[in-house]
């Protein structure tokens, strides 16, 4: 046995070793860090939503100073207090390389709230992130409020304030577009549409207004056009503003692609909602219906006096209008458009209707292309979303000439004469003074359906005026007469006593009814009582084809 396996003593000390130590201390347990209590991730929560809500404080100065709302802002004043539920609060762009800044929300704030209780969806594009420009994340939240709002029934409302397509992602943002459209498209003639530019809207985004049902606009902010002022230069050598090229009076009254003008945000909004309350949430739903109010006894002797019997004597048709309805009070849809005819929503005895009327003070009240398009678009919308129509008619006929014709005038008349003849909507047909020609065809009368035709003892109801007749059918005896202008008044007299006396149509089926003036509104609201229960079955079909 060797000493060595004898020895008892102590082993010598190790020396110290840095990395030994190191290795040591790695091994030995840490105390963890203290998990996040609920109260603690609930407080982070609100921060988070706090910060989202908020915005950068910078950047709504600058939409402030630019005399407009926040998206959120806009939508508080839109919708029932505490109502809105807001959807994707969380969503940001995909696209990371493109944009180092991902904000919230995407640019666009979408949800949905109440209007006087009753449901709609919304979408307010907040131009305080990237413009309120349209990304993959920014319309695939459109898209799913669009789907909410269609598989529900409700109105579908867009706030739009936007730089246009997210120049940054490309071929996506177009594709976003796309969808928005093709949505647009299945929901028309089911749920209502309103889109409300407050702000930019260029490029393909101009087409989500012209798709919609009613295009609200307000002056100096708002702005729609395809081409900006900067390519229409560069492509026509044509200098034009902003404002020139696609304001809010532009397309108020020229274009028409604006139903209605405002000078402020706080006005629109108000007409938005009050829109809302005249209108069904669906097709499958009637518009909302307030109280009778006697309407079915109701005489105005008023109405006597305000049309002039001298058929070529203007009057302002407003004002009949004012005396049928409800208060007096109507809706007037493209006032400044086409202002020779009148489309206007409004109740008749607590019932929506539309009404369609010819406007004597603005071109003797003819129908040219642009108020044929307009009031078949009218009569087209209130046949979809069954509200009752009420034509009033007081036309000298087409406008001639040459400008007209080779503008389209059969085409654009042939589009209210489809629409009215497509319509399967309670139709009740007053003919207060002149009814001339096409016009009178077109203007809902007893040949294309109308159900109910009422007429004053003004009406005149003829191929053409009386002195138009007698110079056509009399031309030759006029020419070889020896006093001529006293043999045309004698002809032109004899031919109204024998075809244009206020019974003539009546004898013959074309009016129901000859009825005093100041009966109008009680015979109206009867008429609209009495159709209430009517149905109508088309023939079976994809569809028509309209004459676009």
């Amino acid at each position: 046995m060797t000493s060595a396996e004898h020895d008892t003593s102590e082993p010598p000390r190790a020396r110290h070793n840095p990395s030994l130590h190191v290795v040591r201390e790695a091994q030995e347990p840490r105390s963890r860090p203290t998990e996040p209590t609920m109260s603690v991730l609930r407080r982070r929560r609100r921060g988070l939503r706090d910060r989202i809500t908020a915005g950068n404080d910078a950047a709504v100065d600058r939409q402030h100073r630019l005399g407009k709302r926040t998206a959120r802002e806009r939508l508080e004043q839109l919708l029932d207090k505490g109502s809105f539920v807001e959807i994707d609060m969380y969503r940001r762009s995909a696209s990371r390389s493109n944009l180092p800044k991902r904000p919230y929300t995407d640019g666009v704030v979408a949800g949905s709230g109440t209007i006087d209780g009753r449901r709609v969806f919304v979408y307010a594009q907040d131009f305080t992130i990237f413009g309120g420009s349209l990304g993959e994340a920014h319309a695939s939240k459109i898209h799913k409020v669009m789907d909410l709002a269609l598989s529900t029934g409700s109105p579908m409302i867009g706030l739009n304030d936007s730089g246009g397509a997210r120049i940054q992602e490309g071929v996506m943002a177009l594709h976003g577009y796309g969808g928005i459209f093709r949505r647009q498209v299945e929901a028309s003639g089911v749920i209502p549409q309103l889109s409300v530019i407050m702000g930019p809207c260029a490029g393909g985004a101009a087409y989500s207004p012209a798709l919609a049902d009613f295009t609200f606009m307000v002056r100096e902010t708002a702005k729609m056009y395809l081409t900006g002022p900067d390519v229409v230069e560069a492509v026509s050598g044509e200098h034009v503003t902003h404002e020139e090229l696609g304001g809010a009076d532009v397309h108020g009254s020229r274009s028409g692609v604006a139903t209605l003008v405002y000078d402020d945000e706080e006005t629109c909004i108000e007409d938005v909602r009050y829109l809302v309350s005249l209108l069904p949430s669906n097709n499958l739903d009637r518009a909302p219906r307030e109280r009778e109010c006697g309407a079915t006894g109701d005489e105005r002797p008023a109405l006597a006096d305000l049309v002039p019997v001298e058929p070529t004597q203007p009057y302002d048709m407003r004002d009949v209008v004012a005396e049928i309805v409800d208060d007096g009070d109507f809706f007037e849809l493209h006032e400044q458009w086409a202002r020779n005819v009148i489309c206007a929503l409004a109740r008749i005895d607590g019932e929506v209707v539309g009404v369609v009327g010819n406007q004597p003070v603005e071109f003797a009240g003819v129908l040219d292309r642009m108020a044929s398009q307009k009031a078949a678009r009218f009569v087209r919308f209130c046949d979809a979303f069954n509200v009752p129509l009420v034509t009033l008619v007081d036309v000298p006929g087409f406008l001639p000439g040459t400008e007209q014709e080779h503008a389209g005038i059969i085409r654009h008349g042939a589009q209210l004469l489809y629409a009215y003849c497509e319509a399967t909507v309670p139709r009740i047909q007053v003919i207060v003074r002149k009814a001339y020609g096409g016009a009178y065809i077109v203007m809902d009368s007893r040949s294309i359906g109308t159900d109910l035709s009422l007429a004053w003892p003004t009406n005149e109801i003829a191929v053409m005026g009386a002195e138009g007749a007698v110079n056509v059918l009399h031309r030759r005896e006029l020419a070889e007469a020896v006093d001529a202008d006293s043999r045309r008044a004698k002809l032109v007299a004899e031919y109204a006593e024998e075809y244009m006396h206020p019974h003539y149509a009546a004898e013959r089926g074309l009016v129901d009814d000859v009825i005093d003036p100041a009966q109008t509104r009680s015979a109206v609201a009867t008429g609209l009582a009495m159709l209430r229960d009517k149905r109508k079955r088309m023939a079976p079909r994809k569809h028509g084809n309209i004459p676009l």
